[in-house]
């Protein structure tokens, strides 16, 4: 189910509270143009500045709007394990698919404390989890044998949304974790690479605004097109580094502003482009002939 190329999307505001309808007319846009799957209230959805109740509102948008044609991965994680299991609750409730939960930040748990506030959420729920595992935001890593022991142990933990950066770990995930558990790129520079060593698919930033062009290098390599794939890779990889010369998701909204997709507002403390990043955007967009 959790395949292909499933996009983090924005959260899309106008005159500052979240925009119903345009939420609406990206996840429709997002279906329309082959993407497997639907990531709301991730980074890229600026979760940390949504209210709980903005957060529900959110995920249940999506729910509602997808009506069941692609599955919805609620982002439902914190670093309080008590609001990670409310948010997971909910959006079991709402009819979620499945939920990403990121590793606790800022708090700093040692392995034990991460397997115990992922199996203290795994716990209190049924639908399928996905672990997030991003130590540059979150400045914890899981270490492979937790993220192995986890597996193991509770059979909602289906996989992992790997961004630490390294194609080495990926590897250590796919020799020392169950067959079946899921490797999805957390990094869309590193797509083809995890692809090529067994992983799934990528939970893509970039998606947002070419998701043709993601889902088709999956889909191409999956069809054995490796030359193909690799050709699609060094196509998209420009315009994935322009996505962070900033913060993300900095980058990805204000081309979605530039592409006329949805407002470029975001809250603080994110805040617009430096000058000279925003010409580099530009500049990628443009070669793109996105704009």
């Amino acid at each position: 189910m959790f395949r292909g190329s499933i996009v983090a999307i924005v959260t899309p505001f106008k005159d500052g509270k979240v925009d119903e309808k345009k939420l609406r007319e990206l996840v429709n846009f997002q279906v329309d143009n082959g993407t497997n799957g639907i990531v709301p209230c991730g980074t890229t959805g600026e979760s940390p500045t949504l209210t709980h109740d903005e957060h529900e509102r959110v995920i249940e948008i999506c729910i509602d709007a997808v009506q069941g044609r692609i599955p919805i991965i609620a982002g439902t994680g914190s670093n309080s394990t008590a609001e990670a299991i409310t948010l997971t609750k909910h959006a079991a409730k709402a009819g979620a698919d499945g939920a990403l939960l990121v590793t606790p930040y800022y708090n700093k748990p040692t392995q034990e404390g991460l397997y115990r506030h992922f199996k203290a959420i795994a716990d209190e729920v049924n639908i399928p989890i996905i672990l997030y595992n991003i130590p540059g935001r979150s400045s914890r890593n899981i270490e492979i044998p937790t993220m192995a022991r986890l597996a193991q142990d509770c059979k909602n933990i289906i996989g992992v949304k790997e961004a630490a950066g390294s194609v080495a770990q990926m590897q250590l995930i796919k020799q020392l974790c169950p067959k079946d558990f899921l490797l999805i790129s957390g990094d869309d520079a590193l797509t083809l690479p995890l692809l090529s060593i067994g992983g799934v698919g990528i939970i893509s930033v970039v998606a947002n605004i070419i998701p043709q062009d993601v889902a088709a290098l999956v889909t191409t390599f999956n069809d054995g097109k490796i030359f193909e794939a690799q050709q699609i890779h060094f196509k998209m990889l420009p315009l994935i580094e322009a996505m962070f010369v900033e913060t993300n998701p900095i980058p990805v909204k204000t081309a979605m502003g530039l592409m006329g997709m949805c407002s470029d507002e975001m809250r603080m403390p994110l805040c617009q482009m430096a000058p000279s990043n925003l010409e580099k955007l530009k500049k990628a967009l443009k070669a793109y002939k996105l704009i």
